[in-house]
């Protein structure tokens, strides 16, 4: 085996093997960025969930305040005989 021919070994080793690095990089980066998508989704999903259940307390607060009776007014709601 001539020197040029180790070379040529030599380098397409050290092509390939650099290649299979960049390929496991990527793919560890791909799946970081996929990961980090997947939290802020789940983190914007729960801030609308408890937005929702904030509005739908609210509006059984006033509902309910609504239903209360006035002050002065009888308990039951009708004149008591």
């Amino acid at each position: 085996m001539g020197k040029l021919e180790r070379r040529k070994d030599a380098t397409q080793e050290a092509v390939e093997s650099t290649a299979i690095r960049v390929g496991r990089i990527a793919t560890i980066i791909t799946t970081a960025v996929a990961d980090v998508a997947r939290e802020i989704g789940d983190a914007v999903g729960d801030a609308l969930e408890m937005r929702q259940a904030a509005k739908r307390a609210a509006a059984d607060e006033e509902r309910d305040a609504g239903r209360a009776p006035h002050a002065g007014a009888p308990e039951g709601g009708s004149d008591a005989q």
